[in-house]
């Protein structure tokens, strides 16, 4: 972001912490960890969010998704002020 006094950067590390405890608020989603399970490109002030998942057994996996999207692009919009095009969750595993 660019603002009168600097220029503020959140590192994609932090976008991706920020993704996942965005995630993994919604009960019975866990993030899965590692290479490419988690992806947050950022540019011109828009997002498009790709993360796969664990799901609890016994949870409506659609719900779950839905709400996982939900929670995501609500914390980019409101932490980061950028507008989210996309959250695709992909439903990896049931534990």
């Amino acid at each position: 972001l660019q603002e009168a006094h600097g220029t503020i950067t959140v590192t994609p590390s932090a976008l991706a912490g920020l993704v996942a405890t965005a995630a993994e608020t919604v009960d019975g989603a866990q993030v899965r960890r590692g290479r490419r399970r988690l992806d947050v490109d950022v540019s011109n002030g828009s997002a498009r969010v790709r993360l796969e998942l664990h799901a609890r057994y016994g949870v409506v996996l659609p719900e779950l998704a839905r709400d996982v999207q939900e929670r995501v692009a609500e914390a980019l919009a409101t932490m980061c002020r950028v507008d989210v095009t996309a959250v695709d969750v992909s439903v990896e595993e049931v534990e």
